[in-house]
């Protein structure tokens, strides 16, 4: 039985929460899903430019599971961009460093 995923801290819920290309209807894409640990992973990494060990440290985690979150993240993005598909931002495990404790299992 593997061990229970530990909740990433996320400093806040993404203001958006849904994309997809210009010109297609919604009915008529595929979607994948990016979990908001993701998202997060990489706000802080890619946006913010801080090394891995630091965003590692603010999301409560170790240095390869970040690089691992970030590797997932960075796959679904390239996969919507690429082939044309809608991103939904949602779900995942994860705690608000507000202190709101807010958990999400899905698929």
């Amino acid at each position: 039985m593997p061990r229970p995923r530990r909740c990433r801290l996320v400093e806040s819920e993404p203001r958006v929460s849904f994309f997809k290309p210009s010109g297609i209807r919604k009915i008529d894409l595929e979607e994948a899903r990016l979990d908001v640990d993701e998202f997060e992973a990489v706000r802080l990494k890619d946006l913010e430019s801080l090394e891995q060990g630091e965003c590692a440290r603010r999301m409560g985690i170790s240095q390869p599971t970040f690089h691992r979150l970030l590797a997932s993240a960075r796959k679904k993005i390239a996969d919507s961009i690429v082939n044309g598909k809608a991103l939904r931002i949602e779900g995942g495990s994860f705690t608000l460093a507000k202190g709101r404790r807010r958990r999400f299992q899905g698929a």
